[in-house]
């Protein structure tokens, strides 16, 4: 039994059996072994995937670190083909990539397409981020030295995608690092195996990538140990790309600390959103039907609290909660549906606990709550206590806080009362008061007028506290290459020994 499917399974005659990519060649697990993918909707067996071990995950270590020598010293338009070439081959497989990524992870199809175009993009820009770390010159205070900062490919990187937006950052665990010139060895999560892993495989072996700068393995559900016992010791790995919880990167932190090697982090978020008195009603209203419940909640950056001015509280309900009543989560494969299911069992257990303890500690439910099997209708929750971990936690899943505020400096402390801090929106006519208030909100990302969730593939995405540490975009060019100062002397130096 697996974390995705707690009944018995049911086996499509569609199902596939993927490899993993090791040394530019698809092959099996070390010994033969394969768990099943589950599709969340369904809980048909959507794909029979390699279980590897150490076996595999050092023979996919000692290749990386084999081919780093020959990938860091290609020229950059070489590697910027391949990326073009990435883009190109991504593109032509849409229609393909967003069944497989509703049968594998319940994602409906607009937030889908949104992750194509938003890998794409960010592969048509990593595919000239080989041509900007190239460092500085440096003054010297000695006459006749020349020094220079060059920046150089680590080695190795460790990349660990996660399930809920898997394409398009399964695209971008690997894009900063294989553009900068090192090698990679990349861990999907067991939940999207081939769409944040695999595919990411394929598109690149198909742009001619060469043999084992990526190598793709993967484990069964339980069987992480191993795994990342030798991604975390071998001194071939040099830094590690993560996005997931923050309780599994704080560990994974602790683990790269101890072998001083970095870690890139990005990690949870609860998100909030203040309406401000002068916000215009019906956009907010759209704005906050968007960023709390796209992709059924399941994204860092979804909206997981409204603040909104007393002033406009009950008419912001009345609009919110029609339209909230009026998403049904449904079949992802299907053109029409706007949310898919929860990702696992696991996932509805936490969202139905987290509505249930605020109800029990006098929340009340204004819309939603309904489950059917995986699917969870958009919820709507008020007057939820401080001591409900549902507060400042977030559930991952379609679920929105709502609260009244008087005042702004109320509703910035009230924002700020959370360990995470990713992403905040603030709603007003006032885009400069947007802009003050928005520089006293502890996140990494402030939308003015615009919703917690989106970004490009260009802007330095992060968060602050729990949310992680680092930044994607051309800024991960700094955690993914080293600093090196190189002098040259002109002349003789005198030394006074």
């Amino acid at each position: 039994m697996t974390t995705r499917q707690m009944t018995a399974p049911r086996h499509s005659a569609e199902s596939r059996t993927y490899r993993q990519l090791i040394a530019g060649q698809w092959v099996a697990a070390d010994d033969g072994r394969t768990f099943d993918d589950f599709d969340p909707y369904t809980s048909e067996v959507f794909a029979r995937i390699p279980a590897s071990g150490a076996a595999d995950v050092q023979r996919a270590i000692d290749t990386a670190h084999q081919a780093f020598p020959a990938w860091a010293a290609m020229g950059a338009r070489a590697r910027q083909a391949i990326f073009l070439n990435a883009a190109n081959i991504l593109e032509r497989r849409a229609d393909e990539l967003v069944l497989l990524m509703a049968k594998e992870t319940g994602c409906a199809s607009p937030f889908a397409r949104f992750q194509i175009q938003w890998a794409t993009g960010l592969l048509r820009q990593a595919a000239g981020y080989s041509y900007l770390p190239g460092g500085e010159i440096v003054a010297s205070d000695m006459p006749g030295v020349f020094a220079m900062a060059v920046r150089k490919p680590l080695g190795v990187v460790c990349g660990i995608s996660p399930w809920n937006g898997s394409l398009a950052l399964g695209f971008r665990t690997v894009a900063a690092p294989l553009a900068c010139g090192n090698t990679m060895v990349l861990k999907p999560s067991e939940d999207a195996p081939v769409c944040a892993g695999l595919v990411m495989g394929e598109i690149f072996h198909e742009a001619g990538l060469p043999p084992g700068v990526l190598n793709v393995v993967t484990h069964a559900p339980g069987e992480v140990g191993p795994v990342a016992d030798l991604l975390f010791e071998s001194p071939h790995v040099r830094a590690y790309n993560f996005t997931g919880s923050s309780r599994t990167g704080a560990a994974l932190a602790a683990r790269a600390g101890q072998q001083l090697k970095r870690i890139a982090l990005e990690l949870g978020g609860y998100n909030p959103m203040l309406v401000l008195a002068d916000a215009d009603l019906d956009y907010s209203v759209d704005t906050a039907v968007f960023a709390a419940f796209f992709h059924q909640g399941q994204i860092c950056m979804n909206t997981r609290k409204i603040l909104v001015h007393r002033s406009l509280y009950d008419a912001f309900l009345v609009r919110f909660m029609a339209r909230a009543e009026a998403i049904r989560a449904g079949d992802p494969s299907d053109p029409a549906t706007r949310i898919g299911p929860l990702i696992n069992d696991q996932a509805v257990a936490k969202v139905k606990q987290g509505i249930d303890e605020a109800l029990a500690r006098g929340a009340r439910r204004l819309v939603g709550g309904s489950m059917r099997g995986r699917c969870v209708d958009p919820t709507v929750l008020v007057d939820v206590p401080a001591d409900a971990p549902i507060h400042s936690e977030e559930v991952f899943g379609p679920v929105v806080l709502v609260e009244p505020f008087d005042d702004e400096q109320e509703a910035v402390a009230r924002a700020n009362a959370t360990a995470y801090g990713l992403s905040a929106s603030i709603m007003t006519a006032d885009v400069w008061r947007g802009v003050s208030l928005g520089g006293q909100v502890q996140a990494g990302m402030v939308n003015v007028n615009g919703p917690t969730m989106g970004g490009e593939p260009q802007i330095p995405f992060g968060g602050v506290k729990d949310s992680g540490w680092a930044r994607f975009g051309r800024w991960a060019i700094d955690m993914f290459t080293d600093l090196n100062l190189v002098t040259v002397s002109q002349a003789r130096r005198q030394y006074p020994l």
